[in-house]
């Protein structure tokens, strides 16, 4: 078996100020009332405000196309009201809220830097990777640790970070990494064993939360294969501590905010073999979490227009 390992001392580190930004603060809009509704939405609407008044959990999962979506002001909204007790992340979300907090622009043109080999070898956003070992010294996730950090550091624009709103109003963001697939990963202070330690940590703050989850609800935004796999897993653990106390973890409401092409029918599962079957959202969201008591609910759309009609729903 080959030894070779790649050395990353010999990496070239560039400042941020040397980057071409494909995205800035400016995307970042003010809650504006949707002109339209999807039914779906607002029957979930419905399940949210009920989950909130039993003191049910409310478990928002999304992706990082979200916080590129400019909707960050809808979200705060969102917690602030109660319709959030647990915001699931991906690590990528992350990377784009700690550069939008820090210099107001975030994402570069993976065609662009890929070319030369620059892509993700920033040196602000390497920071990061000492957030992870701040996290994982003090046994914290690295929610909590970005949210702080975040939150009380030198940051210009903190007013627009999802990480820095929630850690202020008590709300636990859960961050869900995989090891080598965020930039952060490429730089020489990169610690596996820090990232590993403080997302299990978060990990396990999720779990803890889907211990509230019946007769509450759970939504997705644009997360095809993080959100349901953790939602999957830490459902598992929780029905398995209920059903030795005699409890049950089954009703509760679910939705999914996708681009997908879903049937009508999409309580049923896709045929298997189908590309379908392999979106797992479905499979794992909509039909298989929900059988035994649940409910689920689909909208196709950009997160633009979806978390914009959801708040709308839920306000007006």
């Amino acid at each position: 078996m080959s030894s070779r390992m790649f050395d990353r001392n010999g990496l070239e580190i560039l400042p941020l100020d040397d980057r071409q930004h494909d995205l800035d603060i400016s995307v970042v809009v003010d809650p504006v009332a949707a002109a339209e509704v999807p039914l779906a939405l607002a029957d979930y609407a419905v399940r949210l405000k009920a989950a909130r008044e039993r003191g049910a959990g409310r478990i928002m999962m999304m992706g990082a196309h979200v916080i590129r979506s400019g909707v960050q002001r809808y979200v705060f909204d969102m917690m602030e009201r109660g319709y959030v007790s647990c915001l699931a992340v991906n690590g990528a979300c992350l990377i784009h809220d700690y550069e939008l907090a820090l210099i107001g622009a975030t994402t570069e043109s993976v065609a662009r830097y890929v070319s030369s080999g620059q892509f993700g070898l920033w040196k602000e956003t390497g920071r990061i990777n000492e957030i992870a070992g701040l996290a994982a010294s003090q046994g914290l996730g690295l929610g909590e640790a970005a949210g702080r950090i975040i939150s009380n550091g030198d940051f210009p624009h903190k007013d627009k970070s999802v990480f820095a709103r929630a850690y202020e109003l008590g709300i636990p963001v859960t961050v869900h990494v995989g090891i080598g697939y965020d930039i952060v990963c490429e730089h020489p202070n990169y610690d596996g064993a820090a990232w590993g330690q403080a997302s299990y940590t978060d990990f396990l703050r999720f779990a803890g939360e889907m211990e509230t989850l019946e007769g509450g609800a759970c939504m997705t935004f644009g997360s095809a294969v993080m959100a349901p796999e953790i939602f999957l897993k830490a459902l598992a653990m929780v029905r398995n501590t209920a059903r030795q106390k005699g409890e049950e973890i089954k009703r509760f409401a679910t939705l999914v905010c996708d681009l997908a092409d879903l049937p009508d029918e999409f309580q049923l599962e896709a045929r298997r073999g189908s590309a379908g079957y392999y979106f797992r959202p479905w499979k794992t969201l909509l039909v298989r979490t929900v059988a035994d008591g649940g409910e689920s609910f689909y909208v196709k759309g950009p997160h633009a227009e979806t978390i914009p009609a959801l708040w709308t729903a839920l306000t007006r």
